[in-house]
């Protein structure tokens, strides 16, 4: 049985000046600076900023154990292997991410694990769509290092954190329905809907998961019931529009 739990990390500056940490599951302590047993895992493709996480992560939790990865799929890799995660701390751009639908498959797939999203990224539909897919918060890389630690100390400490000045309420009825929507796909549906917006075809989904054409056709099917539209394009549109936000940001960077 292991006496720890893991927390994996995930980040997207390639040169940011201010670090992130991670969260815990571990409700009703008295203070997060307890000597527990953490393992930490650095999910970024960039190895200097990952070393900037690990020594941020060394100054809150000395004894925590860390690893590094670089890929979406390779965090999945991590939540698979290890028993228990107290926190995925999210990069919304490393490879294996499109938009949201990284965030949407980690909370699909693994309920249970809170997800902080740690980004460039500080427009506010973009921190709303976050928090209603089902982060636990939003820390942008702007702000200040003291800041940060407060920020994970909270979600460490159960809580969610996201910007003060971002109000969370959503402006459009009719996106938020969308989202909503959305957040009822499984796992594997929101794989599909993933490769659905890369184009493929669904003998190239069938292979690519390790399932048949009439499993993938089921799951298009109800991909579709569930969104509310008649065609796999429109559920790409449908989907595409809810990310905008996170794709205009990305091409402005």
């Amino acid at each position: 049985m292991k006496t720890g739990r893991a927390v994996i990390l995930a980040d997207d500056q390639r040169s940011c000046p201010v670090y992130a940490a991670g969260g815990n599951r571990r409700h009703g302590r008295s203070s997060v600076a307890e000597n527990a047993s953490y393992h930490f895992v650095i999910a970024d493709d960039h190895p200097l900023f990952r070393g900037a996480l690990r020594r941020t992560l060394e100054m809150l939790y000395a004894d925590a154990g860390i690893s590094e990865v670089g890929t979406l799929e390779d965090a999945v890799a991590e939540l698979d292997k290890r028993e228990e995660v107290d926190l995925v701390l999210l990069d919304l751009s490393m490879p294996g991410m499109r938009g949201f639908s990284g965030l949407m498959y980690l909370r699909a797939q693994y309920p249970s694990v809170p997800v902080v999203i740690v980004s460039a990224n500080e427009d506010h539909s973009a921190i709303r769509r976050c928090m209603e897919f089902g982060a636990s918060g939003f820390i942008p890389k702007s702000l200040g290092i003291d800041v940060i630690r407060e920020a994970v100390k909270m979600v460490m400490e159960g809580g969610t954190w996201t910007p003060p000045d971002v109000d969370l309420t959503s402006e459009d009825d009719a996106v938020a329905g969308m989202v909503q929507r959305l957040s009822t796909l499984t796992p594997q549906q929101v794989r599909v809907l993933m490769m659905l917006s890369e184009g493929l075809l669904n003998k190239q989904i069938a292979y690519e998961l390790s399932v048949s054409e009439a499993t993938v056709k089921a799951h298009v099917s109800a991909i579709l019931q569930k969104l509310g539209v008649e065609s796999r394009t429109q559920a790409v549109i449908a989907a595409s529009k809810i990310e905008q936000g996170q794709w205009q940001a990305a091409l402005g960077a």
